[in-house]
């Protein structure tokens, strides 16, 4: 699995082709886009959509997306945040951790997870925060097996929804 920032034209807009792929990757998380409602219609997501999505995510110059390819498919997406608007808040957050309903259960959402994790402790961070929905416990019971923890419950930036927020720690390095 290769994970590469997502690549936009001179005019910061997503090439169409790897808007197509993206929009399959978010439509076929019917699920969770009925659970956010991030989108209007969860069975009706338009590259239009994702594309406003993506560029109201990467429009903060401390966003990274991240697409997750294997064997040349896109299998999922990570978004990133460098730093949380919260000046007291030290950590890195995840914002987004998307795999591919037809690439659920592969392992590919744990590997996307390390690199992304990989990525921060070789920029210097100790740890990493995330949010999930309150709504959601296959999400928080993903994270919570690869180790994040619950270190409080709030409502998201966003759109106000009720979260818990995850935390984990990274191992020192040993000498």
């Amino acid at each position: 699995m290769i994970l590469t920032p997502l690549p936009v034209t001179p005019d910061h807009d997503i090439p169409a082709p790897l808007l197509t792929e993206l929009t399959a990757l978010y439509a076929s998380n019917r699920e969770f886009q009925a659970l956010s409602g991030d989108f209007p219609d969860p069975d009706d997501i338009r590259p239009e959509q994702v594309a406003v999505a993506l560029a109201d995510e990467l429009a903060n110059p401390d966003v990274e997306v991240l697409l997750a390819r294997a064997a040349g498919l896109l299998v999922g997406v990570a978004i990133t945040l460098a730093h949380h608007p919260d000046p007291a808040d030290p950590d890195p957050w995840i914002g987004l951790l998307m795999v591919d309903a037809g690439a659920q259960g592969q392992g590919y959402g744990r590997r996307i997870v390390q690199d992304v994790e990989d990525r921060f402790r070789a920029a210097g961070r100790t740890a990493v925060r995330l949010a999930v929905l309150d709504a959601n416990p296959k999400a928080l019971a993903f994270w919570t097996a690869l180790g994040y923890e619950v270190i409080g419950h709030r409502r998201d930036l966003q759109l106000g929804r009720p979260c818990a927020v995850l935390r984990k720690q990274f191992p020192t390095p040993q000498p």
